[in-house]
Order: structure tokens, then sequence, then C-alpha cells
């Protein structure tokens, strides 16, 4: 549901394939209907169909095509919002189930390869943080004190990262983190799902919603499931239209992938502290090593010059691994950031059966997997002690300033109504690329294809209004307001938009 989709291609997307599932064609009955099949969806439906629960999974785009298929998959209880961050928000107690959580995650993920017997390159691995040359060590003082106050006591002080080619300075070390292949990992999950009783369809779009004893999921096709419970694991809810967004912001994030000598450097995962930050893990290959770095986000829809951050990452990583070659990869993914840096999982707000999953906050990976586990039990009845942590309905005064932040940045977006367009004439829009255009009143969203044909649709994201912008990297018009996105012909690829741009003559 609402999977991502663009011009570069991942890592995942480049060396495994999953198998493609049928479309929905008739109405249907289930104890759950999970909507998105990322690791959020697939994880809650794996751990519901264990527990007997019959379960229904839908997707518009390909099992974990979306933003799971962009990961860099670190697999991490060392959150890049800081543990002292997430003491002063949350408080101490919430700092240590925010640790407990993401710590129970990667046990959960290593669970379940070895359950389910997954080839997936699950592997255990030592992460370092460090701050950039020069700069003052204070904050990994800080950090260290506040995860040892989180009940993370094995997180040390080191003198330096094992990196032969770059001096990190002082760093923490966090042991017991892990990497994966995410594409292989959720095959695997999709399979068992089905082993167990549990239906998987793609290329099924939901586009309407209803809560209820049973609730509807209804398709654009026209089939309706019938649930107990729904839930929407869309990486940002489509069934939900302002209160969850004025609480997190989309972030588009950036990574290349670069060939180094086999043994070159040390298998970790590295992590530095300015904002944006930067991110780093190793992908083994049968001749060479694959460097794998990310960082440079920006606010969704608010840049469009992808080719200088792909650049400023380049130049990052050469400055630290001299020794890696030309960037053979490159892509961008998109991270939802709540206002207080914790996921929102659990009951829709103001809904009695329809949950959600979103805010991943850069760590996807684990915080779809808190989703499975803590939804799991929601929906069985269960008690977890995560549950007001992650609560979807929580309003965190404490984050007031960054509410206020986000919000009067959406606000100035709606100033893009008195502007003029890209271009003045169609004429100017090259093949292959699109620009927004002024016609009168109105601003109207032109691709030019590849053919030379021209193509327009309103700019009016049928979100919230805001006007889209066209990404060249991904050649996609995104929404600067609340992260929608959609693709050169104007279909839907992300929320919280479900509908697609509307035709202009």
């Amino acid at each position: 549901m609402n999977s991502g989709s663009g011009a570069t291609t991942s890592i995942w997307m480049a060396t495994s394939g999953i198998r493609v599932r049928p479309a929905l064609t008739k109405d249907a009955v289930s104890d759950v209907c999970v909507v998105g099949a990322g690791i959020a969806g697939l994880t809650t439906a794996y751990l519901l169909a264990e527990q007997g629960r019959s379960v229904i999974v839908l997707d518009d785009g390909p099992i974990a095509g979306g933003e799971t298929s962009r990961t860099t998959a670190h697999l991490v209880n060392a959150l890049d919002d800081r543990y002292f961050e997430l003491e002063r928000l949350h408080g101490e107690k919430g700092a240590r189930l925010a640790a407990e959580s993401h710590t129970a995650a990667i046990d959960r993920i290593e669970a379940i390869v070895a359950k389910e017997g997954i080839d997936c390159e699950f592997e255990r691995l030592d992460g370092y943080l460090f701050v950039p040359p020069g700069e003052s060590t204070d904050v990994l003082e800080k950090e260290l004190a506040a995860a040892h106050r989180a009940g993370l006591t094995e997180i040390s002080r080191v003198e330096r990262a094992p990196l032969k080619h770059f001096n990190s300075g002082p760093c923490l070390h966090f042991p017991k983190q892990a990497q994966f292949h995410p594409l292989k990992y959720l095959d695997a999950v999709s399979q068992a799902i089905e082993k167990r009783g549990g239906l998987i369809f793609t290329n099924t779009h939901a586009e309407g919603f209803k809560d209820g004893t049973p609730g509807q999921v209804k398709t654009s096709n026209g089939p309706v499931v019938s649930a107990m419970a729904i839930v929407v694991a869309t990486n940002t809810p489509v069934n939900d239209w302002v209160e969850i967004h004025t609480k997190q912001a989309a972030y588009r994030t950036y990574v290349i992938g670069m060939n180094i000598p086999k043994g070159s450097v040390t298998k970790a995962l590295f992590w530095d502290t300015p904002e944006p930050y930067h991110y780093v893990r190793l992908e083994d290959g049968a001749v060479h090593d694959v460097l794998i770095v990310g960082g440079e986000d920006h606010k969704t829809g608010q840049a469009d010059d992808a080719d200088i951050r792909f650049d400023r990452l380049e130049s990052w990583t050469r400055e630290r691994f001299p020794m890696a070659a030309k960037p053979e990869l490159r892509w961008s993914g998109q991270v939802m950031e709540p206002v207080d840096g914790l996921a929102f999982i659990g009951r829709n707000p103001g809904d009695k059966n329809t949950y959600v999953a979103t805010g991943d906050s850069g760590n996807g990976m684990t915080h779809g997997t808190i989703a499975g586990i803590l939804l799991t039990d929601l929906i069985l009845g269960r008690k977890n002690s995560w549950k007001d942590l992650y609560d979807p309905s929580r309003i965190s005064l404490r984050a007031a300033s960054d509410f206020a932040k986000e919000n009067l940045n959406v606000v100035a977006q709606f100033g893009d109504y008195a502007t003029a367009g890209d271009v003045d004439e169609e004429q100017k829009i090259e093949r292959g690329t699109g620009a927004s255009m002024r016609h009168g009143l109105k601003k109207v969203a032109i691709y030019r294809d590849t053919q030379g044909a021209l193509h327009r649709y309103s700019a009016i994201c049928p979100h919230l209004g805001c006007i889209v912008n066209w990404n060249h990297a991904e050649k996609t018009w995104d929404c600067p307001c609340h992260g929608s996105r959609f693709d050169p012909y104007g279909t839907v690829l992300n929320g919280p938009a479900n509908v697609g741009l509307s035709h202009e003559e």
C-alpha cells in the first residue's frame, strides 16, 4: 500500500526478487486486515498468524516495494535522536522503554530468522558513534550517561573506532547491533505468513477505511475486506488526514554504494552526530565489499538538488574511506520524523479497531518490528508496557517548540500558490522531466515523457492542498507539506494522499 518508487535503485532491489502475489478480486473476511506489506505490516501479520489469527495483507505495489526497500537496514538500539533527548521528552522511564523495545526488536528479528531458517545475511555487529573532527565530545559524554540510565550499560567510551584509514577520535561503542538483507528477510516472512494460512494480495489499492466491528477496507477495484481489526502500515497513514500528520514530517535521505577491497574496512556500523547525521555499513560481495553511506537529509519536496547531496556524501566518504571507488549505486528514501523522536504505534486516534504504525524516525527496521510486537498484543488484548510510549494519540508538551516549527513550515508552503511556475512556456520542459506552470489562477504539473508527449495534472496535492514540486532524481512530484509523492503521471506513490493528482486538459 502506497509503495515508494523512483528512478534510483537501492542495493536490495538490485540483488533480490520477491515473488509477485495476485491482486484481490473478490470480497473477503478475516480476523485482521493489514494494509501495507513493508516490515511493520508483514511483521504484524506474521505474529498474528503465528497466534492462529486469520490475516489478509494488501499492498498496491510489490511486497516490501516501498520505503522498506530503500532502507540501509541498520538494526540498532543506538537511536539517532539520542537518549538524552528522549529522556528530556519522555522522561527516564520513557527512554528506558525505548531502549528496551528497540533491543527487543533486534532480538525478535534474530529469533524469526532462526525459527524460519531465513538466509538473509543477519549478523550481529558492533556500532560506533563519533563526532566530526575537531568538535567537542561533550555530546558523547551526555549520551553515554543517558544510555546507561536507559539500561544500556554495555555501551562504553573507546578512544577510536576500528578504522585503519580514519581516526574517528573518541567514540561510543554499542555492542550487539545487527544488519541484514531486508528483502530476503521479508520474502521469507511473507512465505511463512502464507504457510500459516495468511493471504497476501499485491497490486491492490486500499482506497477507503471504515472503523467498526467489523471494520471494512474498500479497494479501488471494488472488493471489500471485512475484519475485526484493521492495521494501516503504509509508512505514513492514508486513513488519517490531519491529526498524526501535524506531529511528524517527511524527509528525504540519500544513500550511495561504493565498492571497496574486501577486508579493507572493519565490518561494523558507524554513525556521526551532526544534523543531518551520516550512517555507514558494509555489504559483502564476491569480489569486493560495498560501502553503504547515507545522510544529507532534507524535508521532502523542499529541495531538488540530489546531485549536490550525493556529491557531499561522496566527499564525506572519501575523507574517511579513501579506498572507496566511484559510487555504483545512488538512491533516496523517505523518513518520517515525529516531533518527539519515537514512532506512533497503536489505535488510530478516534477509532476503536483501526491501528496505525508510522513515524520511523530513521529507525524503520526496529520501529517496524516494535509495531509488529505491540500491535499484536493490542489486537489480542494483551498488556504491553510500551503502549503509552508509542500511543498515536499522545501529546508531548516538551516537544511543543518542534511541533510549532514543523507546522509553521507547512503553512509557509502555501505561499507557493502566489508564485510563478518553474517555467513560463511548455516548450522549456525537457523530455523525461517535469515542471510546474501557471495557467491563469491555477498551477499545473506538466510532465514531458521520453517521446515528447505532454501530460498535465493539477499541481495541488489531494491531501491538504499544497503545491507539489518536481523531483529530478526520483522523477516524482513531491508535496512539501506532508510528503505525499506521485509518479510522473500523477499516480500516488506515498501517503498521506491516497488518490492521484487530478488530470488537466
